[in-house]
């Protein structure tokens, strides 16, 4: 009976072992930011709901690699989830770059209607190469910090700005509006500003101040280049080992979550361009001529990113889209 009651300790325990799913999650986002505080957050609720089931291991501040770096880990299962920008996410698929073509879209309620109307189609394309959208996000507006002011695209293009690298087509583009882009890793951005390979960084105001970078850019031009869209995203094999009856209770608690987010952001944006303010930060003011300015240059480049760095049927989509709201406006 003992022999017995061993064998079956020593073949139930592994099954027992098995049943513990731990994700391991990649961002860039610096640890305390708040998109690292959201995923810490989440991890924890997670691994309440599910009784010690799930457990979620973060990665922050590109400790797992610059973005194209952890959807290679995420092919290979070295990752299983995910908070990447649009343009991480175009390595699985260029789809979701379509929501940060420069200048297409104007404010917060433009995004947030484009997105909603357009996530189910994007969930499953990412579904159909794998990946389960958890939630959508965005991290704010894009704009330029520079270490020479720029009211316009001229005064813009005379500045050596950061390009991603692995992102030929947005390279491209860049030079194809007239700009001189410089392709690094994002992880090296900072030494990059410091020793004057770059001299412009695109990016948020948020992301500007986690990182420390208007330190070495100490203008912030007041352009909505682009919204930063991003999503946070399990592959699907890690997802289906969790019990069917969990999934859609984490779900739903990371989407309120989500929303809750945004909402926090956009407020801490604005905080963020005090604080930065404090610290040396000018922020050159532009008006709506020199704004026309921008959207011409953004314009330049828009055939050959329909052509290139997007599906055209997805720029055409959130083009139509956009239109639509600005009607149901009217």
């Amino acid at each position: 009976m003992k022999t017995w009651m061993l064998f079956l300790a020593v073949v139930l325990a592994p099954l027992s072992a098995s049943a513990e799913v731990t994700i391991k999650l990649g961002t860039l986002a610096p640890e305390g930011s708040p998109w690292h505080n959201h995923l810490r957050q989440l991890g924890e609720k997670w691994t309440e709901m599910s009784g010690g089931e799930v457990k979620v291991k973060i990665y922050p501040g590109g400790v797992a690699g610059n973005e194209a770096d952890m959807v290679r880990k995420l092919r290979i299962n070295q990752l299983h989830a995910a908070l990447l920008t649009g343009t991480g996410i175009r390595d699985i698929d260029p789809s979701v770059q379509a929501l940060q073509v420069p200048m297409m879209l104007k404010d917060d309620a433009e995004v947030d209607y484009v997105t909603q109307k357009l996530a189910p189609k994007l969930e499953k394309i990412l579904d159909d190469k794998g990946f389960v959208v958890i939630h959508w996000g965005d991290a704010g507006w894009v704009t330029f910090f520079t270490q020479k002011p720029a009211k316009t695209p001229d005064e813009m293009k005379e500045q050596k700005v950061f390009a991603w690298a692995g992102d030929d087509g947005a390279v491209e583009a860049w030079r194809i509006a007239g700009f001189k882009p410089v392709i690094i890793s994002a992880t090296d951005i900072t030494m990059s500003l410091q020793s004057g390979m770059i001299q412009a960084v695109d990016t948020t105001p948020l992301a500007a101040l986690s990182f420390q970078w208007h330190r070495h850019a100490k203008y912030m031009t007041d352009v909505k280049w682009a919204p930063l869209v991003g999503a946070l995203f399990v592959s699907k094999k890690t997802w289906e080992k969790i019990p069917a009856d969990l999934r859609p209770k984490m779900l739903q608690y990371a989407r309120e979550a989500e929303r809750k987010l945004a909402g926090e952001t956009r407020k801490l944006a604005a905080d963020a361009i005090s604080t930065m303010k404090k610290d040396g930060l000018t922020v050159v003011s532009i008006t709506p001529a020199e704004n026309a300015k921008w959207q011409a240059a953004a314009e330049k480049a828009y055939a050959y990113i329909r052509e290139k760095v997007v599906p055209a049927e997805m720029f055409d989509l959130v083009k139509k889209t956009r239109e639509e709201y600005a009607a149901q406006k009217k």
